[in-house]
């Protein structure tokens, strides 16, 4: 499931639009062979519709998938174009980003911070 436990998980974007009639077979063959990703490897691999309200998260966990589904009511997620290359590699906290209909360049956000100790 989509859990705070796995945030380090790989979470890839298929840049531009995808046929959202796709099921998980049909999206899992579109990671591995176009591509070139494993379908079965623990990342999360997202895909968005045309109009921009609809995206589907395709998740590989122990023996099965996960095939997530959301649709906006108004209002449209803030989608890359596929420009050069055919997917982004993002951190699960711009996919939160993602879902919550902001931009993955956020300039408000906090940066991380690696600390090694208390001052």
């Amino acid at each position: 499931m989509l859990s705070a436990e796995n945030l380090d998980q790989p979470v890839y974007l298929a840049a531009g639009i995808t046929d959202m009639r796709k099921s998980i077979d049909g999206l899992a063959a579109l990671v591995q062979e176009s591509f070139q990703l494993n379908p079965f490897s623990p990342c999360l691999f997202v895909f968005c519709n045309r109009e921009r309200n609809k995206l589907k998260i395709l998740h590989w966990q122990h023996s099965g998938f996960w095939l997530y589904y959301r649709r906006l009511e108004r209002g449209r997620f803030e989608w890359p174009d596929s420009g050069s290359s055919k997917t982004i590699s993002i951190t699960r906290r711009e996919l939160n980003w993602l879902l919550d209909g902001l931009s993955l360049s956020q300039r408000k956000a906090h940066p991380k911070v690696v600390a090694n100790k208390v001052i």
